[in-house]
């Protein structure tokens, strides 16, 4: 069996982990949202994804009741935010966390809309303003004289 991870170097781990997928991650944070309020471990607050290692070396558990924990999840469903949540008791190495990170990340990615970048438009083109024109027009006498060539 591999050897656990700390709650220090499992969050160093999330953070880089959620960073290197583009999420500008605040490290303990505090959090607080209606009647939840903790110290999140890891938060980008613009994209409200983020991490929690749940740990009694930081009292974690006492930090975030279970009620909290529901409201968050159920926030999370609804897909007003993303928090990957993880409990020491699971034991996890760092190649285990590491996967059920990008899995958690994966699962963001797919679940949130995609948002294109907004057609760029030109400038409106102004029409052309009307001059002289580069074939000249015949005037009447011109038209009149040709016509009487052709008659001849």
């Amino acid at each position: 069996m591999r050897d656990p991870l700390s709650e220090a170097e499992g969050s160093n781990l999330l953070a880089r982990l959620f960073r290197a997928r583009g999420y500008a991650i605040k490290r303990n944070v505090m959090f607080r949202e209606g009647d939840v309020e903790f110290r999140v471990d890891g938060w980008d607050a613009k994209a409200r994804v983020g991490f929690e290692f749940l740990s009694s070396e930081a009292a974690d558990h006492e930090d975030m009741t279970l009620g909290e924990f529901k409201r968050l999840m159920a926030a999370q469903q609804r897909g007003e935010l993303a928090l990957f949540v993880i409990d020491e008791s699971e034991q996890l190495s760092a190649q285990d966390l590491t996967h059920a990170a990008d899995e958690f990340l994966d699962a963001v990615s797919q679940a949130r809309p995609r948002r294109r970048a907004a057609p760029r438009r030109s400038p409106a083109k102004k029409p052309a303003a009307r001059g002289p024109s580069s074939t000249p027009r015949r005037t009447a006498a011109a038209r009149g004289k040709k016509a009487a060539r052709k008659r001849r």
